[in-house]
């Protein structure tokens, strides 16, 4: 098994999808601070590429650089197709940038804000209201076009501010951190907004803390930890690189529980709570066959449960975090 810095194979056959974003040797320091300390990444065109990492850890000066915002120290990158020292200008026309904070101006109307963005991307009068007619429908926001942008939820706020990200018909969009404080309903709407857009064939790079977030949305994940790239791949072989996966056996009678410490001796003993973990790589097979061992050793357990890894895991095993909380409905299968 790969440790958690081992690079991942490449799954994608000989020949790899077109890269919309490359990253070769990114370094980046604020006076002693290091930020960036080498960031290599290749993002294929028309996928999601999720960026993770604690606070501080760099996420938003990845972006940054990668959007033209911030010049790097060291090493080279290039943007849908053209590179960020020599083609700055290029990059900057096929990309858009959605921050943390809300580009929204509150005092005017979201109509207002479309039509000004328009206006920032030079299109004339007739085609920059059609663009933003058309976005608002889009992105559900037409029965609010009319009303200030301070009396829109935080959900409608973002998505406004995508609708003007999208204004100039952006091929690569940085979102980072998007949905940072919205409701669960808002949020799953974002995700169904980003999907759309692949599903168009634009390339999302998205920064967030919501583990969930990145395993539901991203094709490709980085783990950013001290300035460097810990791992990067898709979020199942991120999963296979980090060990962990059981088999959560829970008894309810203490003579039942010793009886089974006696006999899976390959257990971890939980005795506290009457709980032994079997190592288990989670298949069915291995699966069956762990059940079959507990018939023919005669061990009835009166809850059965399978962990496998998840995000959260390799997370906290690539950052040298605390240890991840106890696992939830999300990632068991219960069985009797």
């Amino acid at each position: 098994m790969p440790t958690p810095n081992s690079p991942l194979p490449n799954q994608g056959g000989a020949h790899p999808a077109p890269a919309a974003i490359t990253a070769a040797g990114l370094k980046k320091s604020y006076g002693d601070k290091v930020v960036l300390d080498g960031v290599d990444l290749h993002v294929p065109a028309g996928s999601v590429f999720a960026l993770l990492g604690p606070n501080g850890a760099g996420k938003t000066t990845a972006v940054k650089i990668l959007s033209t915002l911030v010049t790097a120290d060291a090493g080279r990158a290039t943007v849908a197709g053209h590179d960020l020292t020599s083609d700055g200008h290029r990059v900057r026309a096929a990309i858009g940038v959605t921050g943390q904070f809300s580009a929204v101006d509150g005092l005017i109307t979201g109509l207002e804000n479309m039509l000004l963005m328009a206006d920032l991307h030079h299109l004339p009068r007739p085609q920059g209201r059609r663009t933003a007619t058309e976005l608002l429908e889009r992105l559900d926001l037409t029965h609010a076009a009319g009303r200030p942008a301070s009396t829109y939820s935080g959900g409608m706020k973002r998505r406004l501010d995508i609708a003007m990200t999208l204004v100039g018909n952006p091929r690569v969009i940085f979102l980072d951190e998007p949905t940072t404080g919205l409701d669960p309903r808002s949020r799953h709407t974002l995700w169904e907004i980003v999907r759309d857009l692949v599903a168009d064939g634009v390339t999302v790079f998205l920064t967030t803390q919501y583990l969930e977030e990145a395993d539901r949305l991203a094709d490709r994940i980085a783990v950013l930890h001290n300035g460097q790239i810990a791992a990067q791949g898709t979020p199942d072989q991120l999963k296979r690189q980090i060990p962990g996966g059981h088999i959560r056996l829970r008894f309810t009678h203490p003579d039942t529980y010793r009886n089974a410490v006696a006999t899976l001796q390959v257990a971890t003993r939980e005795d506290e709570d009457l709980v032994l973990r079997i190592p288990s790589g989670g298949s069915q097979r291995e699966l069956r066959s762990i059940l079959d061992w507990l018939d023919a050793a005669g061990i009835e357990a009166d809850e059965l449960t399978v962990h496998t890894p998840d995000l959260d895991d390799v997370f906290f095993a690539l950052t040298d975090s605390a240890p991840a909380p106890a696992p939830t409905t999300r990632n068991q299968e219960s069985a009797r």
